[in-house]
Parts: C-alpha cells; structure tokens; sequence
C-alpha cells in the first residue's frame, strides 16, 4: 500500500479517514502533532492553516509515497492555494470528506478546489458511512 500523508484544515476529517483506513474505532481525536501510521502521515490542521508550518509538511512529506489534500465538502472556505501541491515532487489526489452532509453543489465546488490546488485524482468520502473508502484503498494498494 502507497504510503499517503493527509494534509487539511483543523477538522475536515484527516484523523477520522485515518482510522477509518486502519480499521481502528471512528473516535474524535484532535490531532496535535504529526502521527505516523504504518501507511499514513496524520498532519495536524494547524499545518495547513499557518504558513509558518509549511516548510514543516514539505520536511515531512518526505515519508509519504503520495500527498492526499482534504477538504471538508461542507466548510466554505478554501483551504488549499492554487497549484499548492506542485511543492511537493509527489503525486497528489484529493478527497472530498463529509460528502454525507453535504449537497451535491458543496461537493463540485470542493472537487473544484481541490482540482485548483494540483489533485491529480479526486476522491469523493464519508469515513462515517464508509461511502468511497473502498475506491481510495483501491487506488493506495495499486
């Protein structure tokens, strides 16, 4: 399985996606510092949130195989700059979380987004329904 390194917002579901892929009990878990799974970077929000951390993702992405930008289909801002992923020499996908609360307009403009910011790929997930899970371990084990 590609190793993947989830990058995000505080809240749009990184940690959530994480357990869900290990198989580990869905619990709220706020992530405070850079966890690292057998195939999975777990990269606090804050990262993302402040260019401070940046060189911090860029010094971590190292680990990963591949670079997964989330985005929460239901929160409105836009977290990613456009073309952010081309900092990376990585592939990069992106996924669409919380797809089950959300209307089908939310989830085009986030693919949108995500498109915007360099994902190669788009995944479209609910962690909570499992909704997509199967379509992104697909595309981590080729």
């Amino acid at each position: 399985m590609k190793k993947a390194m989830f990058i995000g917002a505080i809240g749009c579901g990184k940690t959530t996606l994480s357990q869900r892929l290990q198989g580990e009990k869905i619990q709220y878990n706020k992530t405070q510092a850079v966890a690292f799974h057998a195939q999975l970077i777990d990269t606090p929000g804050e990262f993302i949130e402040h260019r401070n951390y940046y060189s911090a993702l860029l010094i971590t992405a190292v680990e990963a195989e591949v670079i997964a930008l989330l985005a929460s289909a239901v929160e409105e801002k836009q977290t990613f700059s456009p073309l952010f992923a081309s900092a990376f020499a990585k592939p990069c996908i992106g996924i669409v979380t919380k797809i089950d609360q959300a209307t089908e307009i939310q989830i085009k403009q986030t693919q949108s987004q995500l498109k915007l910011a360099g994902a190669q790929k788009i995944f479209c997930i609910s962690a909570i329904e499992e909704t997509g899970i199967s379509a992104l371990m697909d595309y981590l084990k080729e």
